[in-house]
Parts: C-alpha cells; sequence; structure tokens
C-alpha cells in the first residue's frame, strides 16, 4: 500500500523516477570540522550557544560550583573532600566538546584559552596508571571500579568524546592523550583482566568506537565490544524497586534484546554504541537488534515531539504507549541521545527514515531543551502545561544544558554523508563543505530558509567534471508520513510536491531508501534546485494512546506547532481545533527569534452565564513552534488540541495532571 502511494506521489513530478526498496547503501557522516554553517535558522543558535549558553556553563562549572574545584584539588595534592555529585566530572568534559564544536563555527581566542586552562588542570589530576576521575581520587580511591552506578565509565567516555572533538577543532592533542591514556587503564583492569563488569550508565561504547576510529587501535574497538558483551550477565547486586535490570539494560544480553526498558538516556547511549560497533564489524545481529529495538521506540514509545521518557522519577520508558502530556517527561538528553542513534541508525543502513525520526527530535524534542536567550534551559519538555514548568538557569544533575549546547553547536555532523560513489544531503541547513572523487575536489554548498520554506539551492564546484550520485532525502513528512510506523498519521494528508531540477531542468531520478539519487557528470557551477511545499498538517495518534484520543496535533514541515497562553489570552485549554480549522503561515518574532507562526479560526466552549450550559464561540487560534514556548514566562500550552467539545477543560485554570 505504501509502495503504491509513494509511486502515485512520485509519478506526479516532471521527472523519471524508479521505487526501490532492497537496494542498501552505506555511507559515512561528515564530521562537523568539514562543515561550515552560514543558515539562518542554526547559524544564529550556533552563535547564541557561543555568546551566552557556554559563557553559563563555564560560569556554573567553574565558579558556581566545585566541577573544576575538585580538578585543581587532586592536581595540586590538596586533602579536601570531594564536593557536588559523584558524575559531575562528566559535565566538564560536556562543556569542554561543546567549547571544540563552538570554536569551529565561532573562533574565539579567550574561549579556547579557558579551555587549555581546564585541560591543564584535567592532565595533572590524571593519576600515574591513567586513572582519572575526582569522586574516588579525592575520597576511597581503593573503591575505585567496585560500583557500578559509580559513573566511572560514563564520565570517561565523555572525557573521550571531548578529547577527540578539541582534537578535530584545535589539532591539539592534550586532552586527546589524557583519553587514551585512560582508556588504555580502563582495557587493562576491565577486558584484559576479564573483569565482572559493566557499564550502570552507558556511553563509553561510543566513545571508544569513536577513539578507534581516530587512532586507528582496534584494542579500543574490541573494548567497546566487550563493555556490549558483559549486559545480562547480572553482575549488579540489585535491591531497589526502580534499579532493575530492565532499568540498565541488563535483562538480557544486547544481541538477544527486542524492546526499550530503562533509563531513557542510558538506553540511547548503548544502542548507539552497539550501533557503532555492528556498523564497524559488521555484525549482523547486532544489526539486526538494532532493528528490532528501533521499531520499538518509533512505533511504540515516541511523542510527536521525537521525545521519549515516559517516568520523571526513573527517567524511564513505562508500558508501550504510556505517552501522558502534561507528565511527560521527555528528557532534553534522551532528544540529544535520539538524534545520536538515528544518525548511527542511518549509518549502518543507508536508509532516509532514520534521519526523519533524527530531524524530529531535533528540530522539536531537542530544541525545546534550549531557551531562545541561551542561558536557560528545560530538563524534562512536556506536551502540555498548566504553568508549573519553567526554564532554569542550571540544575544540580546538569547534564541537559552542556549537553544541547554540544549538539547544536556541532549540527554540522548531521549533514551530509559520502560513500564511495555519492554525496548525501540529509538535513537541509545552509552551509558548504568538500569532497574528493578520486583526484578530483568537488565543493559543494547549499543554500535555504529551512525549516520555514522548503526551497533549497545547492552548487558544485569542481575544476573538472566529476561523476558520482547525488541523494538528496526526501523527508517522511512530505510523503504523507509523519513518522515510520502508524503510531502517529495525517489525517488531512495534504501532498508535499517536490521538484528536483538541474541547472533549471527537470532531471530524471531514482528513489532508493528514501533518497532521490540523481546519477550524472557534475560540472563546475551546476546548481541543483530542489523545492518541498510545506503545507499545514494535522496529526492524530493511533488509539493506543488514551491520552491524545479526539485530539489532533499541528505541524508544517519539519516543525511541530503548540498553542500557549502568551498568544491566545482567553486560554488554551477550552480550544477546539475542528477538521474544517484552516490555518496561516504568518511571520512572527518570539522574543528576538523570528519564525513562522500559524493563524487561524477554531472554537471554544465555555460556560454559559448561567453556567447551565456551554456556549460554542468562534476564536482566533495562534500556535508557534513547540521549540520556542516557555519564552515569555511560565504559562499554560498544549500541543495535543482538542477536535470535539467533550475533550476539553472548560473553565479550566490550574492542575498539575492530564485530564480526558
Amino acid at each position: 500500500m505504501m509502495k503504491n502511494y509513494v509511486c502515485l506521489l512520485l509519478a506526479c513530478l516532471l521527472c523519471t523516477s524508479v521505487w526501490s526498496q532492497n537496494k542498501s547503501e552505506k555511507f559515512e557522516f561528515v564530521n562537523f570540522s568539514k562543515v561550515t554553517i552560514n543558515d539562518d535558522f542554526w547559524k544564529p543558535k550556533i552563535d547564541k550557544v557561543a555568546t551566552k549558553t557556554l559563557p553559563a556553563c563555564i560560569y556554573q562549572t567553574e565558579i558556581a560550583t566545585a566541577r573544576i574545584r575538585n580538578f585543581e584539588k587532586v592536581a595540586h595534592k590538596k586533602l579536601e573532600k570531594h564536593e557536588g555529585i559523584y558524575f559531575d566530572d562528566s559535565d566538564v568534559y560536556k562543556a569542554l566538546e561543546a567549547i571544540a564544536y563552538s570554536l569551529k563555527t565561532h573562533p574565539d581566542t579567550a574561549l579556547e584559552n579557558t579551555a587549555d586552562r581546564w585541560i591543564d588542570i584535567i592532565a595533572a589530576a590524571q593519576q600515574p596508571d591513567g586513572y582519572l576521575n575526582t569522586y574516588y581520587t579525592l575520597g576511597d580511591i581503593s573503591k575505585r571500579w567496585t560500583d557500578v552506578e559509580k559513573h566511572e565509565d560514563y564520565c570517561a567516555g565523555h572525557l573521550i568524546e571531548a578529547g577527540i572533538a578539541y582534537y578535530n577543532t584545535t589539532g591539539k592533542r592534550k586532552l586527546l592523550d589524557v583519553a587514551i591514556r585512560f582508556a588504555n587503564h580502563i582495557d587493562s583492569t576491565m577486558r584484559l583482566a576479564n573483569k565482572n563488569w559493566f557499564s550502570g550508565h552507558e556511553e563509553i561504547e561510543l566513545a571508544l568506537v569513536k577513539l578507534y576510529k581516530v587512532t586507528n587501535d582496534d584494542r579500543y574497538l574490541k573494548l567497546a565490544d566487550w563493555y556490549l558483551e558483559q549486559r545480562g550477565k547480572r553482575y549488579y547486586a540489585y535491591g531497589t524497586n526502580w534499579i532493575t535490570p530492565d532499568y540498565w539494560q541488563d535483562a538480557v544480553p544486547v544481541k538477544k534484546q527486542t524492546e526499550i526498558t530503562g533509563h531513557a538516556v542510558r538506553a540511547m547511549y548503548l544502542y548507539t554504541g552497539a550501533a557503532d560497533v555492528a556498523a564497524v564489524t559488521n555484525d549482523k545481529d547486532y544489526m539486526n537488534v538494532m532493528k528490532k529495538v528501533w521499531e520499538d521506540v518509533v512505533y511504540r514509545n515516541m511523542y510527536i515531539t521525537g521525545g521519549i521518557g515516559t517516568g520523571g522519577t526513573a527517567e524511564a520508558f513505562s508500558t508501550d504507549y504510556d505517552l501522558p502530556n502534561e507528565n511527560a517527561y521527555c528528557e532534553t538528553c534522551a532528544s540529544v541521545g535520539m538524534i545520536f542513534w538515528n544518525q548511527r541508525m542511518c549509518e549502518l543502513t543507508g536508509e532516509s527514515k532514520y534521519i526523519d525520526v533524527l530531524e524530529r527530535s531535533l528540530y522539536n524534542g531537542a530544541l525545546a531543551g534550549l531557551s531562545i536567550s541561551g542561558d536557560h534551559f528545560f530538563y524534562d519538555n512536556p506536551l502540555a502545561s498548566s504553568g508549573q514548568h519553567k526554564r532554569k538557569e542550571w540544575f544540580g544533575t546538569a547534564c541537559c544544558p552542556s549537553n544541547i549546547a554540544r549538539l547544536v553547536s556541532s549540527v554540522g555532523n548531521y549533514i551530509y554523508g559520502k560513500s564511495d560513489d555519492g554525496i548525501w544531503v540529509n538535513l537541509f541547513v545552509g552551509s558548504n563543505t568538500s569532497f574528493r572523487f578520486g583526484k578530483n575536489d568537488v565543493a559543494f554548498s547549499m543554500q535555504t530558509e529551512y525549516p520555514w520554506n522548503g526551497n533549497v539551492k545547492m552548487t558544485i564546484d569542481t575544476k573538472k567534471p566529476a561523476t558520482f550520485n547525488l541523494n538528496l532525502r526526501l523527508p517522511g513528512w512530505a510523503k504523507g508520513e509523519p513518522v515510520p510506523g502508524d503510531l502517529y498519521k495525517f489525517s488531512n494528508t495534504i501532498n508535499s510536491p517536490i521538484t528536483i531540477q538541474v541547472n533549471g531542468k527537470d532531471v530524471a531520478y531514482t528513489v532508493e531508501n528514501g533518497y532521490a539519487v540523481i546519477k550524472r557528470e557534475w560540472k563546475k557551477g551546476d546548481v541543483i534546485g530542489y523545492d518541498i511545499s510545506m503545507p499545514v498538517n494535522y496529526i492524530v495518534a493511533g488509539k493506543q494512546i488514551k491520552y491524545d484520543d479526539g485530539r489532533v496535533a499541528i505541524q508544517r514541515g519539519p516543525v511541530l506547532y503548540c498553542v500557549e497562553g502568551a498568544d491566545n489570552k482567553e486560554g488554551v485549554w477550552d480550544i477546539i481545533v475542528p477538521p474544517s480549522a484552516t490555518f496561516i503561515p504568518e511571520n512572527m518574532q518570539v522574543l528576538t527569534e523570528p519564525v513562522i507562526a500559524l493563524e487561524g479560526k477554531g472554537l471554544a466552549a465555555v460556560p454559559s452565564a448561567d453556567g447551565q450550559s456551554v456556549i460554542m464561540q468562534q476564536r482566533k487560534v495562534t500556535a508557534i513552534p513547540y521549540y520556542a514556548w516557555c519564552n515569555r514566562g511560565s504559562n499554560d500550552m498544549q500541543v495535543w488540541l482538542p477536535a470535539k467539545v467533550n475533550d476539553v477543560k472548560i473553565g479550566y485554570q490550574t492542575n498539575n495532571s492530564d485530564h480526558h
């Protein structure tokens, strides 16, 4: 059925197209350090991270809290206690990784000097055997590697990622060498000693694969695989109600896992690492398991924002289809993890559906975690609010600010791919990069106003003609699919015609794994025009999601919308959006952020004067991008709007639970 629909849609285009479901082309994503972003949407955010977010992270890391001070105590051999939480070292490393990405796109000598100073302190705190963890070094170092929950290898993983990122940007090896010495210590302590151990908080697995790719030393790939193989052996003495084998993805071996369980962020990092290992080793068991677990997440356990995680107490998955709105957790770090994992799944398979999910998480679930001002954050990202949610300057557990900072600064990691015979355009972001085919260097540039409109212009510059395939992602939302699977559907599917031209003329292409593939000899000055229309669509949820029954969500292009009290002064809880409602795109500013808002006419169910009946009134409804909500103070907000009167909250003011 889907195959026929896609063919029918593409037949409407002035091109030649072939649908192929079997071909599996794989590619590697182009590293952020080789991509220059000049995009009107992302460049200001990258600059804001450099000028607002990172200074906030530096202040909190070095002045307001003891994170750097703990390293200084060890480096200067001060006999003082560790301050803070046992995993606080990781926040320093994530901040350094974000700084590394930012220095590529926003060079700053003072920022680089701060990073170098931190790195000197970190290096001085490293123990002679390579061990590096201030919690144990300032406490009882004899107890190191005795408690899987203490996040030692989680912190090590973030150190490795930071060392690699800083090396890629600056060419400086000091932090990378510190990370290598720690990785060698871990390899000797764990894999070579065959220690009964697994990581209580996954992260080191994916970091080790990155280290393998940078050093070409397969001991790190073997160590990553070793970590994966330890799960399901029940080394930990589980005793609490919520820390269970499922919570740590430890109930069964990774190669036998078929369902998503436990802590959402830990799961994302685990499966990212497993996909990384599978991509390098071509391990079919990991590949098959990754696909099954991914389907369990996307088909049964993902919010329409691309966020994941139901329970705030355990930051974990619940039962299938348990996706509440006001009580949604959707931790920012979990959405960041979804982006990591889906990138790796695309790299593993060459299928664009994973970028569809990545894009949804990026523009909605993750980006909502960062304020427009750049210095306030959301830890959790609900889909409805009665005004109880507020962006904060920092958190006791401060993983999210530095995590969203490193994501935004490194968005160049997700735009382009390269295979032996092709260029892959995955995200539509104004940018420049270059590729090499044989002896030919090919400069590639992209200009667009995405996500506000779908007009994309790409230009090729090569001294000599070069033959390669250009693979352009066909977004799922443009093919009538808000997400893969049937968890969410468009109720008013409006075709989003896609036109592709080269030098102003319609061009023949095939469709392979969700990409439009143009095969030709390319010459200097070739211009590709790629246009996707962006109608306003209504989304309905599957009947299994009881919270959203009888409700609709609004989407335009890749952007999900919400209504909040700042724009709808008469309230948001009594709004009804009937099928006949029409929304028109309008230019708008949310504080300093230019956005496309949606203006429409809905209905409101309000009490009569005597309170004995309900009166239906027409009301203007303004919807803004979900990522921009709660930047003008705490107020009411909804993503899923009632389509009929019996689902509204008449006269509702404040309540912290979902109502149906």
